[in-house]
Protein backbone atom coordinates (compact mmCIF):
# COMPACT_ATOMS: atom_id res chain seq x y z
CA UNK A 1 0.00 0.00 0.00
CA UNK A 2 1.10 3.37 -0.91
CA UNK A 3 1.39 5.73 2.07
CA UNK A 4 2.13 8.98 -0.11
CA UNK A 5 0.97 11.33 -2.62
CA UNK A 6 2.93 13.57 -4.00
CA UNK A 7 1.91 15.94 -6.72
CA UNK A 8 4.31 18.85 -8.29
CA UNK A 9 3.63 21.82 -10.53
CA UNK A 10 4.92 25.32 -12.06
CA UNK A 11 3.10 28.09 -11.90
CA UNK A 12 4.02 31.94 -12.95
CA UNK A 13 3.40 33.54 -9.48
CA UNK A 14 5.38 34.92 -6.77
CA UNK A 15 5.81 32.53 -2.96
CA UNK A 16 3.92 35.13 -1.51
CA UNK A 17 0.88 35.50 -3.93
CA UNK A 18 0.76 31.12 -4.32
CA UNK A 19 0.87 30.97 -0.74
CA UNK A 20 -2.25 33.55 -1.08
CA UNK A 21 -4.11 31.14 -2.68
CA UNK A 22 -3.48 28.28 -0.47
CA UNK A 23 -3.33 30.20 3.13
CA UNK A 24 -6.48 32.76 2.96
CA UNK A 25 -9.88 31.66 2.81
CA UNK A 26 -11.13 34.14 0.32
CA UNK A 27 -8.56 33.15 -1.78
CA UNK A 28 -8.47 28.77 -1.56
CA UNK A 29 -12.60 29.13 -2.06
CA UNK A 30 -12.05 30.01 -5.95
CA UNK A 31 -9.66 26.53 -6.67
CA UNK A 32 -10.48 24.23 -3.44
CA UNK A 33 -13.46 23.97 -1.32
CA UNK A 34 -16.50 25.59 -2.44
CA UNK A 35 -17.18 26.89 0.73
CA UNK A 36 -15.07 27.36 4.21
CA UNK A 37 -16.44 27.64 7.60
CA UNK A 38 -14.90 28.45 10.32
CA UNK A 39 -11.41 30.17 11.42
CA UNK A 40 -8.84 29.43 9.15
CA UNK A 41 -5.15 29.60 11.31
CA UNK A 42 -2.96 27.13 12.75
CA UNK A 43 -4.81 25.40 15.34
CA UNK A 44 -8.14 26.02 14.24
CA UNK A 45 -10.99 23.12 12.64
CA UNK A 46 -12.38 24.86 9.78
CA UNK A 47 -15.19 22.97 7.15
CA UNK A 48 -14.21 22.78 3.62
CA UNK A 49 -17.81 22.24 1.73
CA UNK A 50 -17.51 20.54 -1.38
CA UNK A 51 -21.36 20.83 -2.03
CA UNK A 52 -22.59 17.42 -3.15
CA UNK A 53 -19.42 15.61 -2.41
CA UNK A 54 -19.80 16.50 1.67
CA UNK A 55 -18.03 18.76 4.28
CA UNK A 56 -15.05 17.97 5.99
CA UNK A 57 -13.36 19.25 8.99
CA UNK A 58 -9.55 19.93 9.03
CA UNK A 59 -6.90 20.97 11.49
CA UNK A 60 -4.59 23.83 10.14
CA UNK A 61 -1.41 22.56 11.84
CA UNK A 62 1.54 24.61 10.23
CA UNK A 63 1.86 28.07 8.29
CA UNK A 64 4.99 29.67 7.44
CA UNK A 65 4.29 32.53 5.08
CA UNK A 66 5.14 32.10 2.10
CA UNK A 67 6.28 28.66 1.72
CA UNK A 68 4.77 25.97 4.08
CA UNK A 69 1.20 25.42 4.77
CA UNK A 70 -0.20 22.10 6.26
CA UNK A 71 -3.66 20.78 7.42
CA UNK A 72 -4.94 17.21 8.85
CA UNK A 73 -7.84 15.89 7.49
CA UNK A 74 -9.86 12.47 7.54
CA UNK A 75 -9.39 10.95 3.88
CA UNK A 76 -12.32 8.51 2.68
CA UNK A 77 -15.26 9.87 5.01
CA UNK A 78 -16.76 12.99 2.98
CA UNK A 79 -18.59 13.81 5.59
CA UNK A 80 -16.40 14.01 9.00
CA UNK A 81 -17.41 16.84 11.39
CA UNK A 82 -15.47 16.21 14.49
CA UNK A 83 -12.18 16.71 16.35
CA UNK A 84 -9.51 15.70 13.03
CA UNK A 85 -6.72 15.01 15.53
CA UNK A 86 -8.74 11.99 17.69
CA UNK A 87 -9.42 9.55 14.50
CA UNK A 88 -6.87 8.39 12.22
CA UNK A 89 -6.09 11.25 9.53
CA UNK A 90 -3.68 12.16 7.09
CA UNK A 91 -1.19 15.38 6.71
CA UNK A 92 -1.31 17.57 3.72
CA UNK A 93 1.61 19.52 3.11
CA UNK A 94 1.97 22.47 0.40
CA UNK A 95 5.78 24.04 -0.10
CA UNK A 96 6.57 27.17 -2.07
CA UNK A 97 9.87 27.04 -3.11
CA UNK A 98 11.31 29.64 -5.88
CA UNK A 99 12.81 28.72 -9.10
CA UNK A 100 14.36 32.19 -10.12
CA UNK A 101 12.77 32.81 -13.55
CA UNK A 102 10.06 34.81 -11.82
CA UNK A 103 8.30 31.02 -11.50
CA UNK A 104 7.96 28.70 -8.11
CA UNK A 105 7.85 25.03 -7.56
CA UNK A 106 4.38 23.89 -5.38
CA UNK A 107 4.91 20.63 -4.13
CA UNK A 108 1.62 19.08 -2.46
CA UNK A 109 2.41 15.74 -0.78
CA UNK A 110 -0.35 14.06 1.68
CA UNK A 111 0.88 11.26 3.70
CA UNK A 112 -0.38 8.98 6.02
CA UNK A 113 -2.72 6.42 4.17
CA UNK A 114 -0.62 3.40 5.71
CA UNK A 115 -2.05 4.26 9.09
CA UNK A 116 -6.01 4.46 8.20
CA UNK A 117 -8.14 1.93 8.44
CA UNK A 118 -7.95 -0.93 6.01
CA UNK A 119 -11.52 -0.68 4.90
CA UNK A 120 -11.12 2.59 3.96
CA UNK A 121 -6.60 2.96 3.16
CA UNK A 122 -6.79 2.06 -0.47
CA UNK A 123 -10.49 4.55 -1.80
CA UNK A 124 -9.25 6.90 0.41
CA UNK A 125 -5.86 6.56 -1.18
CA UNK A 126 -7.48 6.25 -5.08
CA UNK A 127 -9.82 8.67 -4.44
CA UNK A 128 -7.30 11.46 -3.12
CA UNK A 129 -4.87 10.65 -5.79
CA UNK A 130 -6.93 11.71 -8.71
CA UNK A 131 -8.77 14.57 -6.53
CA UNK A 132 -5.20 16.39 -6.30
CA UNK A 133 -4.61 16.07 -9.72
CA UNK A 134 -7.97 17.35 -10.28
CA UNK A 135 -7.46 20.25 -8.10
CA UNK A 136 -3.90 20.97 -8.97
CA UNK A 137 -5.36 21.32 -12.46
CA UNK A 138 -7.98 24.20 -10.56
CA UNK A 139 -4.96 26.12 -9.21
CA UNK A 140 -3.27 26.18 -12.16
CA UNK A 141 -6.37 27.71 -13.93
CA UNK A 142 -6.76 29.84 -11.34
CA UNK A 143 -3.44 31.82 -12.01
CA UNK A 144 -3.97 31.57 -15.68
CA UNK A 145 -7.12 33.73 -15.60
Amino acid sequence: MKNVIEREIVIRASQARIYDAIANPAEVVKWFPETLEGRYEVGEQPIFGFGDHGRNQLCIVAAQPHTYFAYRWVPGAAHFLGDVMSVPNTLVEFRIEPLGDGTCRLTLTESGFADLPADVMRSAFDDNSGGWTFMLGRLEDYFAA
